[in-house]
């Protein structure tokens, strides 16, 4: 047996679809142009700030207790966000939207039960199904990386799985799956089947009130999944959120772990959402620099996938690696995700962009294309 400091993975009893097994994570880098994890790169503003620390010390005066074990502050103003009528018992939250699907999955996956989802597509979705000891299977998309409710209706129906993963817009294509669509795709749904539709990206929509939330009344079987992480400026609160029908805001309450989100994040995210209006105000700043992505690369010689989310994947590379890394030697971060050949840069600032720009046209003459 190795000693403490040299035991390794490989010397402990692992669960076997563990073994060989790395932890998920993004490249956290210090460089001047992150545009890796698809983050509003736009701070809260010091008044925010201020009464973000204000809401941590009230709830540091309670720290000696359990916070609220059900958000019940937090649901109420996330419900109202969200709109459409919502109750608090029809909004669950968790510690980022990683946690909510697990807990999910935690209730309505497991042994001897499948989950579905649309490949390429949000590479954390095995491991959730992976941890939840759920069987993962996918189904791959149209060439152009949509949708439609017949691919997904065949899916299902050769599948049979207890839980279906929508992803909209997709990450990491930013293909959006209109809500006629996603209508048709519940309609077909057969009972006892739940549908997932992942709406991490949905305020940098082209249209962010074509969501499905608005189908919650109609379909009981429907879940949508969203994040304060990305457009709402939050990633370092980590809070994600579901709205569903009560029962399933229940059967998440059986499965999660105790006093799971803390006070400090409560009153945090609270103030957030209180402040919505500012903490949203870069949104349409960076969709602009979407669109300009959108429209730029092709210009300099690159194929471009149309996106509805904050980043764009542009490619195709022979080397993506190659590229990368030549990108990252200029100061600029993207990230080596989505379908051979490609790489995903996120909408930044306009002048992480320029600067993206700058790197990317040194650079490009040194990498070889992947031909169609």
């Amino acid at each position: 047996m190795s000693t403490f400091r040299e035991l390794t993975l490989a010397d402990l009893p692992l669960r076997p679809e563990l073994v060989g097994e790395e932890p998920y994570g993004a490249p956290q880098l210090d460089v001047p142009v992150p545009l890796n994890v698809n983050e509003n790169p736009y701070p809260p503003s010091a008044a925010t700030r201020i009464d973000m620390a204000a809401a941590v010390l009230a709830a540091a005066t309670g720290v000696n207790r359990y916070p609220d074990r059900e958000a019940a502050a937090l649901r109420e103003a996330l419900a109202a966000y969200l709109g459409h009528g919502l109750r608090a018992d029809e909004v669950w939250a968790a510690n980022g939207s990683n946690e909510v699907m697990t807990h999910v999955l935690g209730a309505f996956g497991g042994p001897g039960r499948t989950v579905l989802s649309f490949t390429p597509t949000y590479s954390m979705y095995p491991e959730y199904a992976r941890n939840t000891h759920s069987t993962y299977v996918t189904a791959p998309r149209k060439d152009d990386f949509t949708l439609d409710a017949d691919l997904v209706a065949a899916a299902v129906a050769e599948h049979a799985p207890s839980v279906v993963i929508v992803t909209t817009p997709n990450n990491p294509t930013g293909t959006a799956t209109p809500l006629p669509v996603l209508e048709e795709i519940c309609d077909h749904l057969p009972d006892g089947t739940l549908l997932v539709v992942d709406e991490a990206y949905q305020e940098f929509a082209r249209d962010p009130a074509a969501t499905a939330v608005a189908l919650l009344e109609t379909f009981p079987n429907l879940i949508v999944s969203r994040t304060m992480s990305k457009a709402f400026a939050f990633a370092g609160g980590r809070v994600g959120y579901l709205a569903a029908a009560p029962a399933i805001v229940d059967a998440c309450r059986i499965v999660r772990l105790p006093y799971h989100l803390s006070a400090q994040t409560q009153a945090l995210a609270t103030v957030a959402l209180a402040h919505a209006e500012e903490m949203l105000a870069q949104v349409d700043v960076l969709r602009r620099e979407r669109d300009r992505l959108l429209a730029t690369l092709p210009e300099l010689g690159l194929e471009v996938v149309d996106s509805a989310a904050n980043f764009v994947l542009m490619g195709r590379f022979a080397d993506r690696h190659a590229a990368f890394a030549a990108l990252l030697d200029e100061g600029v971060l993207v990230r080596e995700t989505g379908p051979d050949g490609y790489l995903r840069v996120s909408a930044g600032t306009p002048e992480e962009m320029d600067a993206f720009y700058a790197a990317l046209e040194k650079v490009l003459p040194t990498l070889e294309r992947k031909e169609s």
